[in-house]
């Protein structure tokens, strides 16, 4: 059985129905490079996705150079922000239909029966399976899971999402991480109109996590280290941009946020942040430092202020911040470029050089 492309795509080539062209780091910190990867065949639920557009997350290159701890699973083939078209269907799937636009993001099954994934919160399943990563990690069929960097991906429709029509696939495909890992504490968090949202951060997730915000009716603060940035931030939705180079920033900020998003994963004076928030206000951490961070109990209890954490959201959650995205036209400000230079958009992710996402064009693959 062959895989045909589909009708002026290219992406999907003359190859057994299992295999698709990838780039993947062979070991930790080698440069990516191009090889084949073996899917599963189509089970009762499985969807054949043609990918079309994968964004590169920096966990990506976290997860490509083992900066998240000894082991893995190598080769690896990251991408977990994937965008593309239903090519083929399983005999007893009833969400997608060939032809449809559909993405996937950082997980691909969980349990199904533990409380969190009967909840809808798959994100934290809890079960003996637990949340199975789109790359990296193993599957309930003993198989190593292989990301979106590639031509083709088969899912259990259950972990698929629809993108609307109104989304260009380039721009949508970092929703389904960076998207969705903004959207989902904004709305936990009740963000809306007459409350204070603070983002620190303009970058892959911060530029995302203002135009939700803005969207959401929030009053929104861009917290980044100098002013740089400060027109592109006003143009995605931000009412305030503040330096936090600047110590005056933080007295004069001072009690002012019901919510501060923290995007960055570098490590921060997490206590001049706490000040920052009004009575019974949440500083959420979104991104991921290599090293433990301190926290001056006295920073939070003088305000009764939370230190919480989130991460992505379950599968209806993904949907719910698409349509969202979709009615509100939002999408990431993306820079696409070919496979053959994905080791350059990881030193350019690395520098900070980017605005804001890069997005690899997988007919390039």
């Amino acid at each position: 059985m062959f895989w045909p492309a589909l009708p002026g795509t290219g992406s999907i080539v003359a190859m057994t129905h299992h295999t698709v062209h990838a780039y993947a780091a062979p070991a930790p910190k080698a440069p990516l490079e191009r090889t084949t990867v073996t899917r599963r065949e189509l089970g009762e639920h499985d969807i054949l996705i043609d990918i079309r557009f994968t964004g590169i997350c920096h966990s990506d290159i976290h997860m490509a150079r083992g900066e998240w701890g000894e082991g893995g699973h190598f080769p690896l083939v990251p991408g977990h922000e994937i965008a593309g078209v239903v090519a083929e269907v399983g005999p007893a799937v009833t969400r997608y239909a060939p032809g449809d636009r559909v993405g996937v993001g950082c997980f691909v099954d969980s349990c199904r029966t533990c409380e969190n994934c009967l909840a809808g919160l798959e994100q934290y399943c809890t079960g003996e399976l637990g949340m199975v990563g789109t790359y990296g990690d193993t599957g309930r069929d003993g198989r190593v899971t292989q990301g979106g960097y590639a031509t083709g991906l088969v899912v259990d429709e259950r972990y698929a999402v629809r993108i609307p029509d109104s989304l260009p696939l380039d721009a949508a495909a970092p929703l389904l991480c960076a998207g969705i890992t903004l959207y989902s504490p904004l709305v936990h968090w009740k963000a809306g109109p007459g409350t204070k949202v603070a983002v620190v951060g303009l970058g892959g997730l911060g530029h995302i996590g203002v135009k939700i915000a803005h969207a959401m009716g929030a009053e929104v603060t861009v917290l980044s280290q100098t002013l740089r940035k400060k027109d592109d931030g006003l143009r995605l939705g931000a009412d305030h941009f503040h330096a936090t180079s600047d110590p005056a920033t933080f007295e004069a900020l001072a009690g002012t946020f019901d919510l501060v998003l923290n995007t960055v994963s570098a490590g921060l004076d997490l206590n001049a942040y706490f000040r920052l928030l009004r009575t019974d206000g949440t500083f959420v951490q979104l991104g991921v430092p290599d090293r433990p961070l301190p926290v001056a109990p006295f920073a939070l209890i003088g305000g009764r202020r939370s230190f919480a954490g989130s991460k992505i959201g379950g599968i209806a959650e993904t949907q719910e911040m698409l349509d969202f995205c979709g009615r509100h036209g939002i999408t990431a400000d993306v820079e696409v470029i070919p496979a053959d230079r994905i080791n350059e958009a990881y030193e350019r992710v690395v520098a900070g050089d980017v605005r804001y996402r890069f997005v690899v064009d997988a007919s390039t693959i």
